[in-house]
């Protein structure tokens, strides 16, 4: 199958997203996370520990970490998935030592602890977004992640919690137990930013709807709501029985009006509600 060429023009702006992330997790790291000894993860996490034992450098630990994980990468994984994560490896760690100077220009109170983790965290994630965003990784432990995952056929989500949870308790041996706490705190908000970079803030809503008053609930959506509405048949994976279900994709704001309609007209209805991040077409 041919592949698809991409135009120009994207891939200028994922270069630029690139740059642009790992400038951002290089600006977080050196402004909110190394000053206090955050540990949350990853090999800046480790290179924050290496630091305090063994006083060398994160920037410089990074950049051996990198190569060392590359190599790794490339014959445990193979080479496609190694190229996605060269760029990144590269570049994070010279962001690292280009903002390494950055507390000299920009200072901040270092009792305020929960703010330094709170826009570290919000920073790293909006950078590492940006980073997958262009289809990049900044490697690390992304690729221990990738080695567990194929060899050990340990799931991603139990790699990640396996790999950062060791890193965050190492952490809390050298820095106690309120480092480990803010560690939590970043780890999350870089998961959940980096989420919402890459899907998006939803402001839609989309029903699946089951329900005896089809005839009802299609008639409240289309004349009431003003929205369109899909009918699929379908089978009862119990009964077997056939039946219909009506889906809709509404704003989030008519999000209780719908779901109160519903409830109004068939108290039995069974519906499920996501987030619907992008809709395109229709009328």
């Amino acid at each position: 199958m041919e592949q698809l060429k991409i135009p120009k023009k994207i891939k200028i702006k994922r270069y630029i997203e690139l740059i642009i992330g790992a400038l951002m997790l290089g600006f977080a790291f050196n402004m909110f996370c190394l000053p206090h000894n955050f540990v949350y993860g990853g090999v800046s996490g480790i290179s924050i520990i290496i630091q305090e034992i063994f006083g060398i450098q994160p920037a410089l630990f990074i950049w051996i970490s990198s190569i060392i994980l590359l190599i790794i990468s490339y014959f445990a994984l193979g080479k496609e998935l190694t190229y996605g994560s060269i760029l990144g490896s590269i570049l994070y760690p010279l962001a690292i030592q280009l903002t390494s100077k950055i507390t000299i220009y920009f200072s901040m109170d270092t009792s305020q602890l929960l703010l330094a983790a709170i826009f570290g965290g919000v920073i790293s994630g909006i950078g590492n977004g940006l980073i997958y965003k262009g289809g990049f990784t900044t490697g690390g432990t992304d690729i221990i992640i990738q080695i567990l995952f194929k060899y050990f056929k340990i799931s991603i989500g139990k790699a990640i919690i396996l790999c950062n949870g060791i890193i965050l308790l190492t952490g809390t041996f050298v820095f106690g137990i309120n480092n480990f706490m803010y560690g939590i705190i970043i780890l999350y908000l870089i998961s959940m930013i980096t989420d919402r970079v890459l899907l998006g803030i939803s402001d839609a809503k989309a029903f699946y709807i089951v329900t005896v008053e089809e005839e009802k609930v299609r008639d409240y959506i289309i004349n009431t709501l003003n929205h369109g509405v899909t009918i699929f048949q379908a089978r009862g994976g119990y009964d077997n029985k056939k039946q219909k279900v009506l889906f809709c994709v509404i704003p989030t704001k008519e999000y209780f009006k719908l779901k109160e309609g519903i409830s109004e007209i068939d108290k039995q209805a069974f519906f499920v509600v996501t987030d619907a991040y992008e809709v395109y077409g229709g009328e």
